[in-house]
């Protein structure tokens, strides 16, 4: 199974307490599985409402295979104003 370095931004951030993580998951669906599970509900909720990011490009096909390497980032949604 592919390693992927995970990046957290803002909400993500401060809900799993880290800039980044590594997570062994072959798609963004089982990352974000693993991350749910290993988590709090506040984390799990975050994640519910991300966008996913794989090396720089939107995650449209969340079952699409990851390679070893990737990065993913997590964009829960921004306030603005």
């Amino acid at each position: 199974m592919p390693t992927i370095t995970v990046r957290f931004f803002a909400a993500a951030r401060e809900a799993f307490g880290a800039r980044e993580s590594h997570i062994s998951a072959g798609s963004v669906d089982e990352l974000v599985s693993t991350l749910a599970e290993a988590s709090d509900p506040q984390a799990a909720t975050v994640l519910s409402r991300s966008s996913f990011l794989v090396n720089s490009v939107a995650a449209t096909d969340r079952t699409a295979p990851l390679a070893d390497g990737d990065t993913v980032d997590v964009l829960p949604p921004f306030a603005g104003g």
